[in-house]
């Protein structure tokens, strides 16, 4: 492993704890076999396609948390250099401006410096994640109704960090030999989304160049 791939598995610049799963639970065992798939360097758009007999539901939540850990280190690498100086506004280029709202301190659409949002999208999803009224971890419980719509919301706001990262910080990815990582974790990603219809188009719009290189 390079130094600079190292950096980025480095658990310091890891942005907070990882949410893992429990050993002998199912979902543990489903994240072994999504691991497995990526590991054996299947296809990315086959490795993430629902595996016979299992629950759809079971198969997104342990790829959300997955991506929450993986893009929760991404941007860990790269905070350093998105200050609020460097980026006193949450954006993706010119177009694109992401305002923050929650059912607390932000109850209407809020500008934010991009590190203010990244703490506040990190801390928001961490809570989600570990709500077991959302996201269950005992086999059997059932998920709830409001499961998809709490996904999809987590979904195009993780999306959000790879819009600024790639358009604001991609240079630093670059230096640091990060690259390919990133564009691996980006593809998986995206052909997930995909694949279960988790995100609207729309908010894809800001990367549409760049998939369609890199997404075939």
């Amino acid at each position: 492993m390079s130094h600079a791939l190292k950096q980025v598995f480095n658990k310091d610049k890891t942005f907070r704890p990882k949410r893992k799963f429990e050993p002998g639970t199912q979902r543990f065992e489903l994240h072994k076999k999504a691991q497995a798939s990526l590991n054996a360097g299947l296809d990315l758009k086959v490795a993430v396609q629902l595996p016979p007999g299992e629950e759809q539901n079971d198969w997104v939540a342990v790829h959300v948390v997955d991506f929450f850990n993986r893009i929760n280190l991404i941007y860990g690498t790269i905070s350093d250099y998105c200050t609020e100086q460097s980026c006193p506004v949450m954006s993706g280029g010119p177009k694109y401006e992401y305002r923050w709202q929650d059912e607390h301190k932000y109850r209407k659409p809020t500008a934010l410096s991009a590190p203010q949002y990244m703490n506040l999208l990190m801390d928001w999803i961490e809570v989600q994640i570990n709500n077991e009224d959302i996201f269950p971890t005992n086999v059997g419980t059932p998920f709830p109704k409001n499961f998809l719509p709490v996904v999809k919301k987590i979904l195009s706001r993780l999306f959000r960090v790879f819009v600024h990262v790639y358009i604001h910080h991609f240079d630093r990815i670059t230096q640091m030999g990060s690259e390919a990582h990133v564009n691996t974790c980006y593809k998986h990603f995206y052909y997930f989304v995909k694949e279960f219809s988790l995100i609207d188009t729309k908010e894809l719009e800001p990367l549409k160049e760049m998939t369609s290189r890199m997404c075939h």
